[in-house]
């Protein structure tokens, strides 16, 4: 299942784009003290028009003038710019950021979507039901690359985001073998007996490689008091058990939902990437 990255609906817009017009890739590419915007965050500047944030402000508005200047030079090449966010900005952030402004046109499309991309956090979400169909949609808009997989191919709607690659597997618990190593992993099947074997299935790679990240279950805490007596009996121990979050979501969010579920498991996803030390 491990795939291409796949593009933000954001950076599929810019790759289209880039097609028909050249731009300027404004990136941050380091960033200390408290700045707006982390380094990796990227701004591409057209003749006419924008896409993407820097962080706003006095920042971007003169990172926008400095790439129009370049961009009207008709000259392909790059460009690194520090700047101090202070008084003399108007932002009193107090810390510095580097910009790298880069010439792209359509010969770059290629290596901008895997560059660009690379960057998404991956995703496996199983189960193609309600709650599926809400957090593919939350998750649209973020810094996540998502594989959608579910027994039942009819289930998964046309057009899907950018974002997201479907995949049909059966049995559904195969899937896990071949994803992207670091991936979350969300389950909500149709059947608690598949949400089981797609749990053992993940622990069994946990157990092997250590290299899946979240692994959240939909459901009661009485269905994983449930599912933990069958996956003792498969014989997966306590550690290995306590990798698995059920319910999903954000503790105190109880609404159920599945828009409401959708946001706090995104929630969720974002407050794991926050704690990831950099660079894994």
């Amino acid at each position: 299942m491990s795939s291409a990255p796949q593009a933000s609906p954001e950076l599929h817009t810019f790759l289209c784009r880039l097609r028909e017009a050249p731009a300027v890739l404004v990136t941050v590419i380091e960033s200390r003290g408290s700045v707006p915007r982390e380094a990796g965050t990227w701004m591409a500047v057209f003749e006419h028009g924008a896409l993407g944030t820097i962080g706003g402000g006095q920042l971007e508005w003169n990172a926008i003038s400095r790439a129009r200047t370049l961009l009207s030079r008709r000259t392909a090449g790059t460009d690194v710019q520090s700047v101090t966010l202070g008084p003399s900005l108007g932002q009193c952030c107090g810390g510095a950021v580097t910009l790298r402004y880069e010439w792209v046109d359509a010969a770059s499309v290629d290596g901008l979507a895997a560059r660009l991309a690379s960057m998404a956090t991956p995703v496996a979400l199983f189960g193609g039901g309600h709650v599926g169909h809400a957090i593919v949609q939350a998750l649209a808009p973020l810094p996540f690359a998502l594989t959608w997989v579910d027994s039942r191919d009819e289930v998964f709607p046309q057009p899907l985001p950018p974002n997201v690659i479907a995949e049909h597997s059966a049995p559904v618990q195969g899937a896990v073998a071949t994803l992207t190593p670091g991936s979350h992993v969300l389950i909500m099947s149709f059947s608690h007996a598949e949400d089981l074997d797609i749990v053992a299935a993940c622990l069994s790679r946990v157990r092997a490689h250590d290299d899946l990240g979240l692994i959240g279950l939909i459901g009661s805490r009485t269905k994983w008091a449930s599912f933990r007596h069958r996956l003792e009996a498969r014989g997966y121990d306590e550690p290995l058990l306590a990798r698995v979050t059920c319910p999903i979501g954000m503790p105190g969010i109880v609404g159920k939902a599945p828009a409401v579920i959708a946001a706090s498991v995104a929630a969720q996803l974002l407050l794991e990437e926050s704690r990831r030390p950099q660079g894994a």
